[in-house]
């Protein structure tokens, strides 16, 4: 038997445990999960030292590697961020449960009650890369919406998100539920991903969280509907009616607060009627920060800007690294991101409402935002507890991807021996 067909007897076996988790997990009362949860929060926190341990041999391994910055970032973990994931489990777990909700109800004529009501999708495969902190996430969500999850995270967070995944083990097995409900694919062997994206008939549907070259695979390859979170090519912009203090102060978080996640800033656009007055403030404030500021023509003999190509417009640098255009108005902001952008994350700066209400009905991103910073794209700042990932497609989930997002519905049909005429 040679590596190719073990990997794929592994893979078929993961998913046929998963498939029948899930027809478990659809029955679990709110009150299991839920104790799931709150155990499983309990032992991240007390496998801390554990984890650490396990993240700093990821760490050590991402260094021998030579994984820039900001991927080390993205893979870090420390006593705040367990704590957080910790946090974020039991805030899922104090979430109300989305499976079972009538989402609509109504009576036809024909004696006919009909009432569409949320259901688990059932097996969830979670591709991800380099946080080891999707493994917590993913599993507390997918549990919650009543769903069993086979997780695939890449090579760099190995270590790490085995600790995780062991202690997840030990809340499910304290609630008297399945360790089949949360899966682990037990090997870096990049054929495994291939597997799980023509698993059709074992996958409901497919989670990637990574980079442009993850999710144009999954894209390209998946005979399993996907969720598609494409990279973040996040934009600020700040029109001519910006409170000018404040503008300051958001686009420095929205690029500086972390470098590496998926909202944090890419492009700065600034109003053409700011060019003399204001921007080079904004521009000095990210210099000041140690942020490389890539400018176009207006902006790049201002002290410290680099001069931009055309590749700067539409790049993640998930980075300390920023491009800078000055455009017309809030119609040159609107042009300028619907050909660069990812339809991810954008925000307007400005105290006028017809400019953001401009703004907001021109443009289609899964999260629009207006004066905040746009480090505020993530599932737990939007109260959901924890999210998978931003999906940026239009069909089922955009935005967060929560735990109500991780489901779908059906019809109750009541008759009182109703016949169709």
């Amino acid at each position: 038997m040679d590596a190719r067909t073990d990997v794929k007897g592994l893979m078929l076996g993961i998913g046929r445990r998963a498939q029948d988790a899930a027809l478990v997990l659809a029955e679990v009362e709110t009150e299991a999960k839920d104790a799931a949860l709150r155990a499983m929060a309990d032992a991240i926190e007390a496998a801390s030292r554990t984890i650490l341990d396990a993240n700093m041999r990821d760490m050590e391994s991402g260094r021998e590697k030579s994984l820039s910055a900001a991927m080390l970032d993205r893979l870090l973990l420390t006593e705040d961020r367990i704590r957080g994931m910790s946090e974020g489990v039991r805030s899922v777990a104090a979430q109300p449960d989305p499976v079972g909700e009538v989402i609509a109800d109504w009576d036809r004529p024909t004696g006919l009650r009909i009432r569409r009501v949320r259901t688990p999708i059932g097996v969830v495969g979670v591709i991800y890369e380099s946080r080891p902190n999707v493994t917590a996430d993913a599993g507390a969500l997918c549990l919650k919406s009543g769903n069993a999850v086979i997780l695939r995270g890449g090579s760099e967070s190995f270590e790490s998100a085995r600790a995780i995944h062991s202690v997840m083990l030990d809340g499910l097995r304290s609630a008297g539920l399945t360790e089949d409900a949360i899966q682990m694919v037990p090997t870096t062997d990049r054929a495994a991903v291939g597997e799980m994206l023509i698993m059709s008939g074992l996958i409901d549907v497919i989670v990637p969280r990574g980079g442009k070259g993850l999710v144009g695979r999954v894209q390209a390859e998946a005979r399993v509907p996907v969720f598609a979170h494409l990279e973040g090519i996040v934009h600020v912009y700040v029109d001519k009616a910006a409170d000018i203090e404040k503008a300051r102060q958001v686009i420095l978080n929205s690029k500086t607060r972390r470098t590496g996640i998926c909202g944090a800033a890419e492009c700065l656009l600034i109003d053409r009627a700011l060019l003399g007055d204001h921007a080079p403030q904004f521009i000095s404030d990210l210099i000041s920060a140690g942020v490389e500021v890539r400018g176009d023509a207006d902006l790049a003999g201002l002290p410290g800007v680099v001069p931009a190509s055309e590749s700067d417009w539409g790049t993640e640098y998930l980075d300390s690294i920023v491009a800078a255009r000055v455009v017309d108005g809030v119609d040159g902001a609107v042009d300028h991101i619907r050909r660069y952008g990812s339809k991810h994350t954008d925000c307007i700066l400005t105290e006028d409402d017809a400019a953001a209400e401009l703004f907001i009905r021109r443009l289609d991103s899964a999260i629009l935002m207006r004066n905040a910073s746009t480090q505020f794209a993530d599932g737990g700042e939007f109260g959901m507890g924890a999210e998978i990932g931003i999906a940026t497609g239009k069909l089922h989930a955009r935005g967060p991807v929560g735990a109500e997002q991780l489901t779908s519905f059906k019809y109750l049909v009541e008759g009182d021996g109703t016949l169709r005429a």
